[in-house]
């Protein structure tokens, strides 16, 4: 499965947490259909080693930069303008959680989590918009979150800043519509990836029972999902989050607790 080759063609897209898993697949596949494409992250030889990988699929740079930290955000957004002169696609891609039942969770984990996935977002999609989307009248946002739909047992701290980013997602929808900013978010449910690799074997054994699909979802499928989100395809789509789960949602409990 494949879109247009030149379907980005011209399209200038930063993927913050580019470097692996879902952001990095998302990343192949805007270089596979035009578009030149900003990777970023706080570990370098992460970046490093994926720029190598995708290089030979299209124009691909990369930068350190710590989504948590606005002096860095507005030096990524300094360096996209020196270089491309413009950013017409934001995939917000970066965070990080732990598995832990609520009670469990210090102050110092609540606030990680919550200044990295909900801060760290809006700090970036404020800037990238600031910068770029709304004096060009033109861009789209995509935010990676996680499913949601009937809260997150096991991670609540991820669950509360992901459904943070999932109002934001609403809010700037509407706000910036007269700007011709479309923004949506995309909530992956239990995917094969790196991201996994987190969670310890005994929380993840058998969720693939959990799914009425019986199956866990790929990187592609989410990266198939997010690019036809930021095509002229979905020119009338703003303010949605859009679930990739398999009906997991629906049916049954993600983690044993």
């Amino acid at each position: 499965m494949t879109f247009a080759k030149d379907l980005f063609n011209d399209q200038i897209a930063l993927i913050t947490g580019g470097g692996s898993g879902i952001g990095k697949q998302i990343t192949l596949h805007l270089l596979k259909t035009g578009a030149t494409v900003y990777i970023a992250g706080r570990k370098e030889d992460k970046l490093q080693a994926a720029v190598k990988e995708l290089s030979e699929y299209g124009q691909i740079h990369y930068a350190v930069c710590d989504i948590r930290e606005p002096d860095q955000i507005q030096q990524l957004a300094d360096q996209i303008r020196g270089e491309s002169g413009r950013l017409d696609i934001l995939v917000n891609n970066a965070g990080g959680q732990f598995p832990s039942l609520a009670e469990d969770i210090s102050e110092k984990g609540w606030n990680a989590v919550i200044n990295n996935n909900l801060n760290g977002t809006f700090y970036m999609t404020r800037a990238m918009a600031k910068a770029f989307f709304i004096p060009q009248k033109a861009g789209v946002i995509i935010n990676i979150i996680v499913n949601i739909y009937r809260g997150f047992p096991g991670m609540s701290h991820t669950g509360a800043a992901r459904a943070g980013v999932d109002n934001l997602t609403k809010t700037l929808a509407v706000e910036w519509s007269k700007h011709n900013i479309r923004v949506n978010a995309v909530a992956p449910g239990l995917i094969q990836s790196t991201g996994m690799d987190n969670y310890p074997p005994e929380l993840v054994k058998g969720l693939a029972d959990t799914i009425p699909m019986k199956r866990l979802g790929t990187t592609d499928e989410v990266a198939y999902l997010t690019l036809f989100l930021a095509s002229p395809m979905a020119q009338y789509i703003t303010g949605e989050t859009v679930y990739i789960d398999g009906g997991q949602r629906l049916y049954g409990q993600q983690f044993q607790l």
